[in-house]
């Protein structure tokens, strides 16, 4: 048997809605259920495209970080940059992209409040560019994680 987890998550759908909910006497022990329920176009979502959208935003981390070579120059955040920039995706299991992404993650965070406490003149062009790309990619990390509910 091959595992479908998009189809199993239907069925599970299905089951709570149909088997489950409409036996449970209690007002709160149905809104338990129907919580689940409302959750589950989420998990399925995740399921599609998580491994991808940590893949693209590690990725894209480290595109930022390679810019900010070129900016940065305090020794200790440069050195960590290089290291950043230099690392690679180890394996495709999810807990795996989520140890490097929670890492790039903090070294993002470090960059944009270096950037916006430096001592560098903010009208540099380079410095401008790098804040940019740091809001972009921000705004670019909400829009991946976006899930459209009630959807299955």
């Amino acid at each position: 048997m091959k595992p479908d987890c998009d189809v199993y998550l239907g069925v599970l759908v299905r089951d709570l809605l149909e088997e489950v909910a409409p036996n449970l006497t209690g007002s709160w022990e149905q809104a338990v259920v129907m919580r689940h329920v409302a959750l589950l176009p989420v998990v399925r979502q995740e399921l599609e495209r998580g491994v991808q959208r940590r893949v693209e935003e590690n990725a894209a981390m480290r595109a930022v970080f390679a810019q900010a070579l070129q900016v940065v120059n305090d020794a200790d955040l440069l050195a960590r940059l290089k290291d950043a920039v230099a690392s690679h995706d180890e394996s495709l299991l999810v807990t795996a992209l989520d140890v490097s992404n929670h890492r790039l993650r903090a070294l993002l965070t470090d960059l944009h409040a270096h950037t916006e406490t430096s001592s560098e003149p903010r009208t540099v062009p380079a410095v401008q560019a790098l804040e940019t790309a740091i809001w972009r990619e921000l705004v670019a990390s909400t829009d991946r994680r976006h899930v459209e509910l009630g959807r299955f």
